[in-house]
């Protein structure tokens, strides 16, 4: 099972990066990491073998990290070297053990070495569990088809219209603008 969260991690100058990232639970304590290669993400957790796994209701936080947008503030973590988001449910703080490399995707395993837990989790409506998918979505732009993405997007409009409140209509937008920029490089347009 995959669990959509959003990563910190940092470079060795300190630099946090802030990314959505589905991860996998290995038993209690292990988290599987399998990034995309080229990413950020990989870099800095090669680089300094940690980083915080955050969980938050806040679904401008994942459409804000793809579009270049800072809907959140950092904190440093608690027990290792790293920064989590201040505004998360809860958060792990991970050490990497092991990796399995591959050229594509290589496997991160982490283990829990900090956890806490800051505010009760609602559940996902309808609108927040949608744009979650487009931003999926976004984030393989360059892989998937875009008539694909187009059609999902179609679909996940449903759930936008009829359950969507401003944080969620916010970072729709966001995700729409970027599909939008998208497609009209695809199309050597201008982007505004």
């Amino acid at each position: 099972m995959i669990f959509e969260t959003i990563i910190t991690s940092q470079d060795k100058e300190g630099r946090t990066h802030v990314t959505p990232f589905g991860i996998r639970q290995q038993e209690e304590n292990m988290v599987i990491i399998s990034p995309y290669r080229p990413s950020t993400t990989l870099n800095n957790i090669l680089a300094t073998q940690r980083a915080v796994l955050n969980l938050t209701d806040d679904v401008r936080v994942f459409a804000g990290a793809l579009t270049q947008r800072q809907p959140w503030t950092l904190l440093p973590a608690e027990l290792i070297k790293g920064s989590r988001l201040a505004d998360c449910l809860a958060h792990k703080e991970l050490k990497l053990i092991k990796v399995e490399d591959d050229i594509l995707r290589p496997n991160l395993y982490l283990e829990t070495v900090h956890e806490s837990h800051h505010n009760p989790f609602q559940g996902f409506n309808r609108a927040q569990a949608a744009v979650i998918e487009l931003a999926v979505l976004v984030s393989r732009l360059k892989r998937l088809p875009l008539e694909k993405i187009t059609q999902e997007m179609t679909y996940l409009t449903i759930a936008i219209e009829k359950t969507a409140g401003p944080r969620e209509l916010e970072a729709w937008g966001w995700l729409v603008e970027a599909v939008d920029n998208h497609i009209a490089t695809l199309n050597n347009e201008n982007i505004a």
